[in-house]
């Protein structure tokens, strides 16, 4: 009996401990389980990436440089092979903004009411808040710069009642411009989500966008042609262009970007040198600073192969008309004229004279 209670608590210890070291186990097998999961997580979503329909290469899908001034394709390759424009569609969007800004619409400083659709946009964003107001033209700001897929869908829905009406007058102001290989389903050039299709287009029909868009609007250059620029008061946004040819390719003053995994890295770009202007269409490169290379390449090559401009008209400068002297034109008249008359008067004195003797 003396022993009995010792062997009894060293049991009870035992057990305890043996409890204790298994709720450890399960405990770290647990959080190892867990600890893979979450490392599998980013992986499976890389995959779900990679598994998606991939239409980018490298250097690019596709590319072109055309003239400005006529549209004559000056380089391509593979110009109108069709790939996703993402967040280049946005062009598309400016279009339609500033067409409606030039019939009087709409005004650059009237105020937008942020909805709460579109305060849920995800992607690039300048998060836009449920009932924040700001006027237009800062949302055009944030959409072109920044590109804020959110003020996008913003001054989407303020131009035309809904993002569904307002795709609808994309898509046909694309038909109208003979955009043969561009389909639009969106605002802002997000990746489509389940049960949707993406936005479609080629280079030469960003090419010819763009052509088309400065041409009616010299003042979209006012909009691309900056890198940065604050946004909102408080809580204050730094707006960042992502094309990084500005400042550094002589020149360049527009147009934008776009990137999504599928798609790949796209620019549209655009620069103007003596008065002539060339623009440069890089889409669906597999790494962004290889088609910021592509793209200075190309607009470089453009401006190369510009015809050369016809000579200066000069009007020529008619040759002098002799004048001939009054004093001589006269003389060469008046001579036979005088002798004529002097003989006349002659005449009629002798024969005054000779009546007078008789």
């Amino acid at each position: 009996m003396i022993f009995a209670r010792p062997m009894k608590l060293s049991l009870l210890i035992l057990s305890m401990l043996g409890t204790a070291l298994c709720a450890q186990a399960v405990t770290q097998s647990k959080a190892s389980t867990a600890k893979k999961k979450s490392a599998a997580a980013p992986a499976a979503a890389e995959t779900a990436k990679k598994t998606a329909h991939t239409l980018s290469r490298d250097p690019y899908y596709g590319a072109v440089v055309i003239d400005a001034a006529t549209g004559a394709i000056l380089q391509e390759d593979h110009a109108s092979a069709a790939a996703y424009p993402a967040s280049m569609i946005k062009l598309m969007n400016l279009f339609l903004i500033l067409d409606d800004l030039k019939a009087g619409k709409l005004r650059l400083d009237e105020p937008v009411t942020i909805t709460r659709e579109v305060s849920l946009i995800g992607g690039r964003q300048v998060w836009l808040k449920e009932g924040e107001v700001f006027p237009l033209e800062e949302l055009i700001y944030a959409m072109v710069i920044h590109s804020a897929n959110d003020a996008a869908a913003a001054l989407a829905i303020r131009a035309s009642g809904s993002k569904e009406a307002h795709i609808a007058r994309m898509a046909a102001r694309a038909r109208e411009l003979g955009l043969r290989n561009t389909v639009i389903h969106t605002v802002h050039g997000l990746p489509p989500g389940s049960g949707l299709e993406p936005d479609m287009t080629s280079a030469l029909d960003m090419a010819l966008l763009a052509k088309a868009l400065l041409e009616a609007h010299p003042e979209t250059l006012k909009y691309t042609s900056i890198s940065t620029r604050p946004f909102r008061e408080g809580n204050p946004v730094e707006l960042t262009s992502s094309n990084k040819l500005l400042g550094k390719v002589p020149g360049c003053d527009g147009l934008k970007t776009g990137y999504f995994f599928a798609g790949g890295f796209s620019t549209t770009a655009t620069a103007q040198r003596d008065g002539r202007r060339v623009i440069a269409v890089i889409l669906g490169s597999k790494d962004k600073h290889v088609r910021d290379a592509k793209a200075a390449e190309f607009l470089e090559s453009g401006f190369a192969k510009l015809p050369a401009l016809p000579p200066p008209v000069v009007e020529p400068v008619p040759e002098p008309v002799p004048v001939m002297p009054v004093e001589e034109e006269k003389h060469g008249f008046l001579w036979p004229v005088l002798g004529v008359s002097a003989l006349v008067v002659a005449a009629v004195v002798f024969i005054l004279r000779r009546r007078r003797k008789i």
